[in-house]
């Protein structure tokens, strides 16, 4: 799934808030706690970053360990994790809209282990995915909002 908010700060702005661990609970409303695990080995977000994020998904509170695969500051990352079996990958694409302005476009994806559709399916079946979005949609509203009122 495919979920892109156009966001009235400039690139730098907006990729600080979409990485920094430290800060994100209490930029976005659903993560509750941000456990790092390990840093990149340049010492900042970066590929080899690891961390524990809690949050409330479908009314359930969740851990699941992140990791970043890929790393274009400030333009692109990517976060994988692995969860009852399913692999998941994020990918954030940044794009400079002028001056002051960002569009941010965050790609969801899930594979199944081979044979085990059920819990997948009902994550990203119907009611499930239509949640995934809105959770997604949500974070970026929820950042936004943050660097949008830090611009201000």
């Amino acid at each position: 799934m495919v979920v892109e908010r156009r966001i009235a700060a400039d690139l730098d702005r907006v990729w600080r808030a979409l990485t920094d661990l430290e800060g994100m609970p209490g930029v976005i409303g659903g993560v509750e706690e941000v456990e790092i695990l390990e840093r990149s080995p340049a010492g900042a977000f970066g590929v080899g970053t690891r961390w524990r994020e809690t949050r409330r998904m479908l009314g359930r509170q969740a851990a699941e360990e992140m990791r970043v695969t890929a790393s274009e500051p400030p333009v692109r990352y990517v976060v994988e994790a692995d969860s009852h079996g399913a692999h998941y990958v994020s990918e954030f694409v940044l794009r400079a809209e002028g001056p002051g302005a960002t569009t941010v476009r965050m790609t969801f994806s899930a594979v199944p282990p081979a044979g085990a559709m059920g819990l997948l399916t009902k994550v990203l079946g119907g009611l499930g995915a239509r949640a995934v979005s809105k959770a997604i949609a949500e974070d970026l509203a929820d950042v936004a909002a943050a660097v949008e009122r830090e611009g201000a």
